[in-house]
């Protein structure tokens, strides 16, 4: 079966395409066909302005045609879109909506942070895992930070922060809302077994591959604090140049690591588990759920 996810991020729109092949026991693997990101950096617009301008409008319908004809040329029969941060603060976002609706037929859902989070968990990683452990999923975004903490074999709590990479770098986050996570964290995660890590989101991605750890292995908080080091001390070009950054992975990558940092420190998690997944492999596994639920 052939799926497909659209992610409107704070700071890129990405689509995934993926094959969910199902053995003769009732596993199911999903197999990436393709991944498209655009950094259209809608959350520029919206943590400073309060809505999307004309131009960053034009970008995002342009990137939503454009994916219409892969989905096409790929010939997928069935799609999930949703939009989070910069989507449930932008004034102009059902106006935008209604317009790619009009023009692509594609209806995008603005979710909650409490949803995104949720999506993100149905990568089920953690159930794969040691059931001794205690884990804490991070995931960091532009516009918001989600978590979702499981233990002895359950969730515990599931909540989103509007603390992100992009409000960061522009300056929009309070003390109050960095001590509303913290007290949050400690207080949900206290007196709790050992805890460890699952991060997504493309920065962490990044700093595991900048980090050549083979896959399945974590990373340290340690490592993760040099990371901080030394791409907070040098500018913006030469985070470019000296580790072959995208320049709108430059920027954002260094709030990403105090976010990470901050979680991980307030937890007392020294390590942290990077799958390479994000919201968009959650919404490709959500929607094999529903079309399942509906055939059965």
């Amino acid at each position: 079966m052939r799926l497909a996810a659209i992610d409107i991020g704070s700071n890129a729109a990405r689509l995934l395409i993926s094959d969910a092949i199902t053995d003769h026991e009732g596993k199911t693997e999903f197999i990436k066909v393709s991944l498209v990101r655009v950094p259209l950096r809608l959350g520029f617009d919206v943590f400073e302005k309060g809505s999307i301008t004309e131009t960053k409008t034009d970008m995002l319908l342009k990137t939503i045609i454009a994916y219409k004809y892969l989905l096409e040329v790929y010939n997928v029969p069935i799609l999930k879109a949703c939009a989070t941060s910069a989507m449930r603060d932008a004034e102009n976002a059902p106006q935008i909506l209604e317009k790619i609706k009009a023009e692509t037929g594609i209806g995008i859902e603005v979710i909650s942070g409490q949803d995104e989070a949720a999506y993100i968990y149905e990568n089920h990683i953690a159930e794969n895992m040691n059931k001794e452990e205690s884990y804490l999923y991070i995931d960091v975004g532009g516009g918001s930070t989600e978590l979702t903490f499981f233990s002895d074999g359950k969730v515990v709590f599931k909540e989103s922060f509007n603390i992100g990479t992009i409000r960061l770098l522009k300056n929009q986050v309070t003390d109050e809302q960095w001590d509303k996570m913290k007290n949050y964290v400690k207080s949900k995660t206290k007196n709790l077994h050992h805890i460890t890590a699952i991060g997504s989101g493309g920065n962490i991605n990044k700093i595991f591959s900048l980090s050549k750890k083979k896959p399945g292995k974590p990373l340290t908080l340690e490592l993760l604090r040099d990371y901080y080091k030394e791409l907070s001390a040098i500018t913006l070009e030469e985070r470019i140049k000296l580790y072959r950054l995208r320049e709108d992975r430059a920027d954002v990558i260094v709030p990403a690591l105090l976010i990470y940092i901050s979680i991980m420190r307030w937890a007392d998690a020294t390590n942290i588990f990077v799958p390479q997944i994000g919201l968009a492999d959650g919404l490709i596994q959500a929607l094999f759920n529903e079309v399942k639920q509906v055939k059965e």
